[in-house]
């Protein structure tokens, strides 16, 4: 099993456990970006890990190809000495190393796949979490809002606030009634001695203003209707 279905187990089992405590969604994505980042750590670790293989299985594959030569000659060395028993020793030493640099090519065919592997893994994380970053951003706006809206319409409907807008309600009416009698009790009454003398001196005053006016007019309307004055120069002509 790869670094990245493993990760896909754990992101999966982390995401039912939330559910079944009905936690919110931004906890939820919180913790699969925390998943993501320390996955992603894990997978670039094993991938340094690999290359760094690699490399000491290519430095020891180039050790076994310089000691394939060096037997090789020792080999021939022995050939034209006439001593084919050192020949044949050098020759078994030659196809021992033989043998083991086809081991570690194997072992570094084997390291080249895992990287691609590696380099698969890490490519699909990254983007996944990218887009779980942007997701992100997205989801804890929606999620306030609709919070927001939640709690508002719970007040809305609310019973208590109901319960006290009638009350409200109850305390206008008694007021009004309250209102109503102190009108009713006035209703029919004899204005006061001082409600009367206070009318008297109103009318007075009207009755002044009247004649002020009048006077007024009356002035007007004489100077329109005097005639101009004779110019004495108009009779010496």
């Amino acid at each position: 099993m790869s670094i990245f279905s493993r990760f896909t187990d754990i992101i999966n089992a982390n995401i039912n456990a939330l559910l079944e405590k009905a936690e919110d969604p931004e906890k939820i994505i919180r913790l699969m970006i925390q998943e993501m980042e320390d996955t992603l750590v894990e997978i670039r670790s094993a991938a340094a890990k690999c290359i760094a293989d690699r490399k000491e299985q290519q430095r020891y594959q180039s050790f076994l190809q310089r000691e394939q030569k060096e037997w090789v000659n020792r080999a021939e060395l022995a050939v034209r000495q006439g001593r084919e028993d050192l020949a044949r020793a050098a020759l078994a030493e030659k196809q021992a190393l033989a043998d083991e640099a086809e081991r570690v090519q194997h072992e570094l065919k084997l390291l080249d796949e895992q990287m691609d592997k590696f380099n698969s893994d890490i490519t699909q994380l990254q983007s996944k979490l990218t887009d779980a970053k942007t997701r992100q951003r997205s989801i804890v706006i929606r999620h306030k809002t609709a919070s927001s809206q939640l709690a508002a319409r719970k007040h809305i409907h609310d019973d208590k606030i109901d319960e006290m807008l009638y009350r409200f309600e109850n305390a206008e009416r008694r007021i009004d009634r309250v209102e109503a009698q102190s009108e009713a009790m006035d209703m029919g009454r004899r204005k006061g001695l001082a409600e009367e003398i206070a009318a008297l001196e109103d009318d007075d005053r009207v009755e002044d203003a009247l004649k002020a006016l009048k006077k007024k007019v009356g002035q007007q309307a004489t100077g329109k209707d005097k005639p101009a004055a004779e110019d004495p120069s108009a009779k010496e002509k």
